[in-house]
């Protein structure tokens, strides 16, 4: 079959370095961020397979997704992330590749096939890569690592931070809707070992809170976390009188915080305590913006020590 008409063209392009990694990416102009077909092979140790043979199938599913066994933990926004896109480089030549988010994806379909116990003796030596790149991606993470190797972050326009505000933050207050599902705090209280009651809830609010504004809030863009305080306002006892998700926009900022929360219950699920967990979340941020350490004190199993 041929390959689709060309559509894309790269106004920004370089190398994304990961580890011992360097995985060829591009800004298109339309504003998508890519890594090179061939890069998704090499992220997960796999050799590139020749020009005619299945890294350049547009018509199915990419042979690294393929497997019956791997299915179950395929959703809908990974399979279009699958679709196999053609672009021109800044040097002229034709390229295909994948919408950048789909190695954060694929990261997340070996470790939960793992978590299930699915996945085949061979499959099993993915796991680990896996792992340790799900520690350097986000679903914007890795639109910031892509600016960052192909040198466009340079060229955003001077007001990208109002743009941010104006996409991420809602002009009036909207109606509470339960936004943490109760799973966030389960997993809290059982990484501490903590009574999850609502005697144990009452018990730390403060700390709670500490917790979703470093590994929530704070990862969302730049600035919307500053922005959020100052519109939230304080009652007369020091209480906030609104939570700050209520002043996200619903088509930008709400999914943004979703997706954030979605992550930090991954990191969850693969710890057995908070100094296993908070060690993974640290490792994660020290491949986006340097070291990070760890917020308080643990007991010899791990968990947080009481105030």
């Amino acid at each position: 079959m041929s390959m689709k008409k060309v559509l894309y063209k790269a106004i920004h392009d370089g190398m994304l370095k990961i580890g011992d990694k360097e995985l060829p990416c591009a800004v298109l102009d339309n504003g998508m961020r890519v890594l090179s077909a061939s890069s998704i092979f090499s992220a997960f140790d796999r050799p590139r397979k020749g020009k005619n043979n299945e890294i350049y199938r547009v018509d199915q599913m990419p042979s690294f997704l393929d497997a019956n066994n791997l299915q179950p933990f395929v959703n809908t926004e990974l399979m279009e992330w699958t679709n196999l896109i053609s672009y021109i480089d800044t040097k002229g030549v034709e390229r295909t590749g994948y919408n950048g988010h789909i190695l954060r994806g694929l990261c997340k379909v070996y470790i939960d096939a793992n978590n299930a116990g699915t996945l085949t003796k061979r499959q099993l030596r993915f796991v680990p890569i896996a792992e340790t790149l799900l520690y350097a991606l986000a679903d914007v993470g890795i639109v910031a690592l892509i600016d960052e190797a192909t040198g466009y972050q340079h060229d955003r326009e001077k007001d990208e931070l109002q743009k941010i505000l104006n996409a991420y933050i809602a002009p009036e207050l909207l109606p509470w809707q339960k936004r943490f599902p109760d799973t966030f705090y389960k997993h809290l209280f059982r990484l501490n070992k903590w009574e999850y009651s609502v005697r144990g809830i009452q018990k730390r609010p403060g700390v709670i809170g500490k917790w979703t504004n470093t590994i929530i809030y704070n990862e969302l863009p730049k600035g919307v976390m500053e922005e959020l305080k100052k519109r939230t306002p304080i009652s007369a006892s020091g209480n906030k009188t609104a939570r700050y998700h209520q002043y996200l926009t619903v088509d930008i900022g709400e999914p943004h915080l979703e997706k954030q929360i979605v992550k930090v219950i991954t990191l969850f699920e693969i710890s057995d305590n908070m100094r296993e967990f908070w060690s993974r979340f640290a490792k994660m941020k020290e491949r986006q913006t340097g070291q990070l350490s760890l917020p308080f004190e643990f007991d010899e199993e791990g968990h947080t020590k009481e105030e």
